[in-house]
């Protein structure tokens, strides 16, 4: 049986960054193929700050509990900032991971460099 501490538990219960940016400004979607999880990340950007922050996630309590609070870490941050976040700053914001979770931790990582490359190139276009 996984034992998940008390803030991991709190946003996979009640996620605060959780649904879809209709007019997103930046969209970044990953996925770990091996064990199924499945994350996109919506962007708002005003002067190069991440103005809003949403999130669909389709995987286990620690990858959704992980999305939410790498949600909470960027909002507010500059592009380059946000860009600088790595994946144990989320895992050591949520405290107690299991060690057997930690990779479903990290893939939001990805999806905000992602959704932040596509921002840029949308603004570039």
């Amino acid at each position: 049986m996984i034992m998940y501490g008390d803030e991991i538990l709190k946003r996979f219960k009640d996620p605060q960054f959780v649904g879809e940016l209709p007019d997103a400004d930046g969209i970044g979607e990953e996925g770990n193929f091996k064990c199924g999880d499945i994350m996109k990340i919506y962007l708002k950007v005003k002067d190069n700050t991440i103005t809003d922050i949403r999130f669909q996630t389709y995987g286990c309590v620690a990858a959704i509990a992980s999305t939410d609070m790498l949600c909470e870490l960027a909002k507010g941050m500059t592009l380059e900032e946000a860009e600088q976040l790595k994946p144990m700053d989320v895992v050591k914001s949520l405290g107690d991971v299991p060690p057997i979770k930690v990779h479903c931790s990290v893939i939001g990582d990805k999806e905000l460099k992602l959704a932040i490359k596509d921002y840029r190139e949308k603004k570039a276009a």
